[in-house]
């Protein structure tokens, strides 16, 4: 018995090691932890449970033979965060750079099949060089399988993906289809085709970092919901991340214990709207004027800016929040800020989490542009978000609510179960100025009356319609509150719909027009 005890302590010790001394010292002079320091940074300390130490490749294919190593390029296993169960793969680049195998997949897919049967979150560190080109089709059938178990537990449990390093070719789809993608400044990058076949293709001369870096998906193309300076605080995030999610999609948003008063008063938010309704202000003083504790986790903080998306808590209660911006671009609805609400819409009422949404939209992006570029379709997933959620669903409307983008924002004729506003938002089919224009295009062209002037059409316009009250009188408005006291009535709406229940009609899924 003592022998095989030794036995199975030596393989421990060999698969502990990675690739090799060596290969490690490479891997921390480019900046980047191994997959054993990254888990231990990112679990509680010992919590996790490792599955398949001892699993090996079985290829013999160009020399692969001679290359077997306990692990086979990826640590799987379980463990909590904080008191939480998780499940986690962390690919390790020592070791073969990483490439996915059959038995590599075979590993991450097991994993994952766990924690959908468990009902916990599934994290996934990514630094591979790709598909082992030496398995050919068993590799690439690997990719597959793990993109099937993607797919499945999606709006199932959780699933956060950390770039940590080299994500590319088909390996960038498994990330995708998660839930949120972290990136890593200067060490990480995801792409389907490297600069090298770019410059083939289409002659032109770009980096790594330019082509798929963190920062170039954190701003332009919307792949990465989080870029972060470094590892640790990329694994930070992700803690602090999962702080706001429940489990599973059975499980409940969590709840803290809160310490900020229901009924604190925020007096700033009276001044906050400026006189001029052209002029703008910062939607994210008014968001960390009323949740909790002031603290507000935005998410997609450098894409699509004329919308903010993120995680907040009022009264211990794990919101979603969905505003426009009227710092940027007005907070007009375009194609990006359509699709990075939508997409954060959905995640919420997979998962349970009520949304609350603070409105000034002035309308939807015009031009050429943005026609063409598909404003129609893109616009219609975030309505198609919005009607479809069960979840409880609050709106404030701050200003401006124009048009179709008032429907959009989660007005009460889309099941908006609470909508308040305050005493400066202004509902009407469009802007004072413009429907003025047309209303009274002949009057004002033939007016000889000094009295009537734009000016002051513009003014009984406002006065009769850009205002709540039409709205309240109606029923579309609930309530016309005072801005100060904003937190204490969302946080009084938040409980009277915390055990609501909806429905849509039965069937195999709607058809989000993607």
């Amino acid at each position: 018995m003592s022998s095989n005890i030794e036995t199975i302590r030596t393989y421990r010790e060999e698969a502990l090691k990675g690739g090799g001394k060596d290969r490690i010292e490479i891997q921390h002079k480019k900046g980047k932890l191994t997959a054993r320091e990254r888990l231990s940074l990112l679990l509680d300390k010992g919590s996790f449970q490792e599955m398949g130490m001892f699993v090996k490749h079985q290829s013999s294919e160009f020399g692969l033979d001679e290359k077997r190593y306990p692990g086979d390029g990826v640590v799987t296993g379980a463990g909590t965060i904080n008191g939480k169960q998780v499940f986690v793969f962390a690919q390790d680049f020592t070791i073969l750079g990483g490439s996915l195998s059959k038995s590599n997949a075979g590993k991450i897919c097991k994993v994952m099949a766990h924690a959908m049967r468990v009902g916990a979150p599934i994290i996934g560190l990514n630094d591979s060089g790709g598909a082992r080109i030496q398995e050919g089709v068993s590799s690439l059938g690997g990719y597959a399988e793990i993109f099937l178990k993607n797919t499945l537990a999606s709006g199932v449990v959780p699933q956060i993906s950390l770039v940590l390093g080299p994500c590319a070719g088909g390996a960038v789809y498994s990330p995708a289809i998660t839930d949120f993608i972290i990136m890593v400044k200067g060490t990480s990058y995801m792409f389907v085709t490297g600069p090298n076949v770019v410059k083939t293709v289409t002659h032109e001369d770009v980096t790594l970092e330019e082509l798929g870096g963190a920062k170039t998906h954190a701003t332009k193309s919307g792949v990465a919901h989080f870029a972060c300076d470094n590892e640790v605080e990329a694994i930070n995030t992700v803690k602090r991340l999962l702080s706001y999610l429940p489990q599973n999609n059975l499980d409940d948003p969590p709840l803290l214990e809160c310490n900020d008063p229901v009924d604190r008063e925020n007096e700033k938010l009276v001044s906050i709207i400026p006189d001029n309704p052209s002029k703008p202000y910062d939607m994210n003083d008014i968001i960390s004027g009323v949740v909790d504790n002031s603290e507000f986790l935005e998410v997609h903080s450098e894409f699509a800016k004329n919308i903010i998306v993120g995680f907040a808590r009022f009264d211990g209660r794990s919101v979603g929040v969905v505003a426009n911006q009227p710092a940027h671009l007005a907070g007009v609805l375009d194609i990006n800020s359509s699709v990075k609400g939508a997409r954060f819409v959905r995640f919420c009422d997979a998962f349970n989490i009520p949304i609350v949404v603070f409105e000034d939209v002035p309308g939807f992006l015009p031009g050429t542009e943005q026609e063409w570029g598909g404003i129609i379709r893109h616009g219609a997933k975030l309505l198609f978000a919005f009607c479809e959620a069960t979840v409880p669903r609050i709106t404030v409307i701050t200003r401006k609510a124009y048009g179709g983008a008032y429907d959009v924002m989660n007005s009460k004729h889309i099941r908006g179960d609470i909508n308040l506003a305050w005493p400066t938002a202004e509902i009407a089919v469009m802007g004072p100025k413009g429907a003025v224009e047309i209303i009274f295009k002949k009057e004002i062209a033939k007016a000889k009356d000094p009295e009537i002037t734009e000016e002051r059409l513009i003014e009984e316009y406002r006065e009769k319609f850009a205002n709540p009250f039409i709205a309240a009188e109606r029923g579309y408005i609930d309530e016309i509150i005072e801005p100060q006291k904003t937190r204490y009535h969302l946080i009084n709406a938040l409980k009277m719909l915390e055990n609501k229940v909806d429905f849509n009609p039965k069937k195999k899924h709607g058809n989000i027009p993607l």
